[in-house]
Parts: structure tokens; C-alpha cells; sequence
């Protein structure tokens, strides 16, 4: 049975491994205020070689497993760096909750730029540097799935209320 995300447990585990990431996606909309909910953590990792090691650590020490239709319980791999660079997304199911990379995010311009315009947050002790809400609202546009749709004027309200605040 997979279980349930567990925030806290994911981001010690890849602080851990000095894993360099941006969070994108539902929790780091959630971060900056969004009361839509989401059930998985989707990052982007920096593809460089060196983190891309660490990633593949993080991910054995999460007991990483592919997540795929009809199988609750995921299908084991080895999250080999090589392997890893190869793949423009992986969607795994961990011991902390669903976890999702992707290399390529709709509608962005890759690690640099995403992370350039980040914004850290501290959680639970832990510093998590996440993708600013105009890289999220432009990503969620981009993808343009049903849920993203049901989402953007969550998202939308939120930026409006951050820009009256900020005046």
C-alpha cells in the first residue's frame, strides 16, 4: 500500500543527501498559500552529474519505486545517475509518499532559471527553496490537465491577494 506524503520525511531525506532541488507543482503552490490540496511532491533536480549521485542515494534510502497504473506498490529500479539523466520525468511512489521529478517542466526554462527565481521557505527546521508562484501559475497554464484548470483560479486569487499586500 503506498503511503501517504509525508512532506517532512522527503525533504530531511534529500537535505541528507545534499540533493540540489526546486520544488514545483501543488506543494509548492500549497507553500506559498494555495489551499488546493495534492497528494504527491514534484521537484526539479539539478541534472548535473554530481547531483544527480546524490539524487540516486536519496532515492534508494526512499525505497524509490516506479509508480504505474494497477500496481499499488510501485516497480522497483535502480535510480542510477545515468539513468536518471536519461528520463525527462519519473513519477515514484516512496516510503514518505508519492514523489515525482521532472527534468522539463511545462512551460519553464529549466533548473537555472526556476531556481534564479526561487524563493526558500523554511519548513519544519528545514530550508526548501521553491519555484516562485508565477513559475507555478505558468507551468500549471502550460500543462493545461483538467486538474490544473481546477486549480489556476485558486492560484490566480492568491497572486492578486500577495500583489494587494505587497502595496
Amino acid at each position: 500500500m503506498p503511503a501517504a506524503l509525508d512532506p517532512q520525511c522527503l525533504f530531511s531525506t534529500l537535505a541528507e543527501h545534499e540533493v540540489d532541488y526546486v520544488l514545483i507543482g501543488g506543494l509548492a503552490a500549497v507553500l506559498h498559500g494555495s489551499t488546493a490540496m495534492t497528494n504527491d511532491a514534484d521537484i526539479l533536480p539539478d541534472s548535473r552529474m554530481e547531483n544527480l549521485e546524490r539524487l540516486g542515494r536519496a532515492l534508494r534510502a526512499l525505497d524509490a519505486r516506479l509508480r504505474v497504473d494497477g500496481d499499488p506498490d510501485g516497480i522497483s529500479f535502480d535510480p542510477h545517475p545515468s539513468l536518471i539523466a536519461s528520463m525527462a520525468m519519473l513519477n515514484m511512489t516512496t516510503r514518505c509518499g508519492d514523489l515525482d521529478l521532472t527534468f522539463t517542466p511545462a512551460g519553464l526554462d529549466g533548473f537555472a532559471g526556476v531556481s534564479e527565481r526561487s524563493v526558500t521557505f523554511e519548513v519544519d527546521g528545514l530550508r526548501i527553496r521553491v519555484a516562485a508562484l508565477a513559475d507555478i501559475i505558468r507551468s500549471k497554464e502550460a500543462a493545461a490537465r483538467p486538474k490544473d484548470h481546477a486549480t489556476l483560479p485558486i492560484l490566480h486569487a492568491l497572486r492578486e491577494e500577495i500583489e494587494k499586500q505587497a502595496d
